[in-house]
């Protein structure tokens, strides 16, 4: 909105005013007003919480100082998701596409995450929203977001952008093997490959001239398993103070990194990766997402005076799928989004190796002494703070990694 205003004082004269065309700067101001208003309001919001005694249940796991966190306030999530979209909605460019997929990704599943907590604190019941109204939900997602990405006239890539400096002229221009630049697309990138992309459609190609167009039925499926996948993992995931919140604030700096890369042609250019236009705006979206996590921190690190609830980790979860899709490095989440995709695979072991030796032994054991993996970890006596902060340090690493993609092929 006041990317808007500016754009139009810009018009008539204003001196300056010509700064919010800049997207350093508008991402700066993102960061900084999310952090505001989740440290602010935050603050708010958690005596509201308290005053109506919307806190949390705790069930005995015989976990060492689970029950000093009984009657915490949650649905703290509130908080991420007001930061996320005040900012984006001032500073950013609402016609762009990415924009909007994000802040529909952002309300669709704060409107999950929120019944289900809701159910859980107000109705008492500790199983929350019917696990198969989640799927759906998420599944509605998936199409929405596949859909859009397939058959948005927007939604387009540039293959091997050059720019070349001219300098007769003093401009720089691009030129391009191919004429028509811009072309619709279902490829993604390969980590760790030099020939790095990968098409949809080669997995249908038994199709022959019918490949490319049925390409977007796979590319939606893909779609609605990664979001599901990463949202269930980042849920999993907040299980302690701080850790999702934190590792959430790691993997968007580096998707961040990589939509600002990615929109930029002189970057594109230098890292030889695929240029895909208008994904630059979604840097100001990522830095109020970095601003409503590392302020919503201050108040769930250790020992948290909130929690954010379903509302925030299924919210948080599907931001990082659908911002990892739009910028094609979906294949890349394993690695930046290892931590989700852990917690997630010691449930799924856990169970199913309790389930398989109880009909084979008729008595069920377990891999781990309790999951998700990081209760496994307080199990062994652990103190929670250190396994958090250990978590944060291995969730870096994984960024790291992640980043050196861009290189390193």
């Amino acid at each position: 909105m006041i990317y808007y205003l500016f754009e139009y004082l810009e018009k008539i004269g204003m001196p300056g005013a010509g700064v919010f065309q800049y997207i350093s700067f508008r991402a700066g101001l993102a960061i900084l007003t999310s952090l505001a208003i989740s440290l602010i309001y935050g603050k708010k919001i958690i005596r509201l919480l308290q005053k109506k005694q919307i806190g949390e249940t705790v069930r005995d796991l015989g976990l060492e100082g689970q029950y000093q966190k009984t009657g915490t306030p949650t649905m703290g999530g509130i908080i991420i998701i007001i930061s996320i979209l005040v900012p984006t909605i001032l500073f950013a460019k609402l016609d762009n596409v990415y924009v909007i997929l994000m802040l529909i990704t952002t309300v669709w599943l704060g409107i999950i995450g929120f019944m289900d907590d809701y159910i859980k604190v107000f109705r008492k019941n500790k199983d929350g929203l019917s696990g198969k109204f989640k799927i759906f939900g998420q599944i509605g997602l998936g199409l929405i977001v596949g859909l859009t990405l397939y058959f948005n006239d927007s939604v387009v890539i540039r293959e091997n952008p050059q720019f070349v400096d001219n300098t007769a002229t003093a401009q720089t221009e691009l030129v391009m093997e191919n004429q028509n630049i811009d072309i619709k697309s279902t490829k993604t990138t390969i980590p760790f490959f030099k020939n790095n992309e990968f098409d949809y459609a080669y997995l249908v190609s038994f199709l022959g001239d019918y490949a490319q167009p049925a390409a977007w039925v796979v590319f939606v499926l893909v779609v609605i398993f990664i979001i599901t996948a990463v949202s269930n993992g980042a849920n999993m995931t907040d299980g302690l103070d701080g850790l999702a919140t934190g590792t959430s604030a790691i993997m968007g700096v580096t998707l961040g990194i990589f939509a600002y890369v990615s929109g930029n042609l002189f970057f594109a250019d230098y890292l030889n990766i695929m240029y895909i236009p208008y994904t630059g705006e979604l840097v100001i979206f990522t830095s109020a997402f970095i601003g409503a996590t590392v302020g919503f921190l201050w108040y769930n690190s250790f020992p948290a005076q909130v929690f954010m609830g379903d509302t925030g980790s299924l919210t948080l979860g599907g931001i990082i799928a659908v911002f990892a899709i739009i910028v094609r490095k979906e294949m890349l989440i394993p690695i930046l989004s290892g931590i989700f995709l852990v917690e997630n695979l010691s449930v799924i072991l856990q169970v199913g190796y309790f389930k398989y030796t109880k009909r084979k032994y008729g008595e069920g054991r377990r891999i781990f002494k309790m999951a998700p993996l990081h209760h496994h970890y307080q199990k062994m006596g652990y103190p929670e703070p250190k396994i958090v902060t250990r978590f944060w340090i291995v969730g870096i690493l994984l960024a790291i990694v992640t980043i050196i993609t861009l290189k390193v092929r």
